[in-house]
């Protein structure tokens, strides 16, 4: 691929550059791949973005560089903000007040991951520090997939709800956990105070910028209306210049998006109407996202030794996450079975654990080339099967309003309809 690459560019000088036209072609060769397989399979689109990603990245496509840095960092980071913003914004506080067991059953669930992950992965003889953060990459579940998983199957309900919750929470955990980690990945010795600064910092960081962002929105609100075109550019802009300010400053852009949300939340608790402007803005960040992550991870050095390093982690990974929610199940108001669908929901891996797994290499590149070949098999792998695992587990949950089956009847948008 790389031979037709450099033949092309002799002749083909675009104005914008040459990677500008390939991510072009690619994102349109991607919603058409996306569009056919939820039309023929009834999947969600993402599992066609992400096949085409793959045989981009297999075919040796050089648009995406590893480690995540320059444009294609941020760009992840913003499109992670904006789905981390929202899922924020569904989250009132007070509901961890009147059922504090949700909050219970999302620890038990990220811990029961992180332990049984490292467990596994030391047991396999890898050493600690490649075990724990592998756990942390594992400990990180995909709002971006879920939540497009259920747009594309339209649907609601208590399951749902909670699993968008508790996947949003676990991000938090492997958010502020992974960045703090990465930046401890060459020091030996640490006092306790020093373990714990790292953490702090980028909290504090993280939830200044988050405040910034909640306050200044909500003062826009004060006299723009939500539904308006302008409201949307103006959101998007500040989640864009946070995303930026936050990783300068040694914050976290993705988790100060989270809580930005989480505080608009609680400042402006009616719900928001989220402009359709916005949505289409962000439904092309979050395809770019998907099939950069997957152009990315599949270029890993993939191997017959690391193979079953990864269907270890991913099997360990899934039976924790479903374990982990139905321990935490008692007195949270859901039933056994539920909490089995919920842990299904929550299995994808995506874009936060590929930006937690970067940190990593460019924190330690020794380090971090043992935990890459580990973890870009395992997100590729959990990118496509965690949104397939997902489909199935809202769809026997009941709360899909949309018929798994192809159809023949079109919407005035081309999509099936029901």
């Amino acid at each position: 691929m790389n031979e037709i690459l450099s033949f092309w560019a002799q002749w083909l000088r675009p104005s914008a550059g040459l990677p500008t036209v390939q991510w072009s072609l690619l994102l349109a060769v991607a919603a058409m791949a996306g569009y056919l397989t939820q039309r023929h399979t009834g999947l969600p689109k993402v599992v066609g973005y992400s096949l085409v990603g793959t045989v981009a990245g297999l075919a040796g496509f050089s648009g995406a560089v590893w480690p995540l840095q320059g444009i294609g960092l941020f760009l992840l980071e913003l499109g992670v903000a904006l789905v981390l913003f929202e899922c924020g914004g569904r989250i009132p506080l007070r509901w961890f007040r009147h059922n504090p067991m949700v909050l219970v059953q999302s620890l038990a669930e990220s811990a029961l991951t992180y332990f049984a992950v490292y467990g596994v992965l030391v047991w396999l003889k890898l050493p600690a520090q490649v075990a724990g953060p592998l756990a942390l990459v594992a400990l990180a579940a995909s709002p971006a997939v879920l939540t497009r998983v259920v747009a594309d199957t339209r649907a609601a309900g208590p399951v749902t709800d909670r699993a968008i919750v508790l996947t949003t929470l676990s991000s938090l955990y492997a958010l502020a956990l992974g960045s703090a980690r990465a930046e401890l990945a060459n020091r030996h010795g640490l006092t306790v105070f020093e373990t714990i600064y790292p953490v702090v910092v980028v909290l504090g960081v993280s939830i200044v910028v988050a405040a910034v962002l909640a306050l200044v929105l909500r003062t826009a609100l004060r006299f723009m209306s939500p539904t308006s075109e302008n409201t949307s550019m103006l959101f998007l802009t500040l989640v864009a210049a946070g995303t930026a300010v936050a990783a300068h400053m040694g914050g976290s852009a993705p988790l100060a998006a989270l809580l930005g949300g989480m505080l608009v939340k609680q400042l402006n608790p009616r719900p928001w109407a989220w402009p359709r402007q916005l949505g289409n803005a962000s439904s092309l960040l979050t395809m770019l996202m998907f099939v950069l992550v997957s152009t990315v991870a599949a270029q890993a050095d993939w191997s017959a030794p690391v193979a079953g390093v990864v269907l270890a982690l991913i099997a360990v990974r899934l039976l924790a996450k479903v374990t982990g929610v139905a321990l935490g199940n008692v007195g949270s108001g859901a039933s056994w079975k539920q909490a089995l669908w919920m842990g299904g929901a929550m299995t994808p891996m995506s874009s936060i654990a590929l930006l937690i797994a970067s940190q990593f290499v460019v924190a330690s590149p020794a380090t971090g080339r043992m935990i890459a070949g580990v973890a870009l098999p395992a997100i590729l792998l959990m990118e496509v099967l965690g949104a397939v695992i997902a489909t199935v587990a809202i769809y026997r949950a009941g709360e899909s309003s949309k018929p798994w089956a192809p159809l023949t009847a079109r919407g005035p948008d081309g999509d099936t309809q029901p």
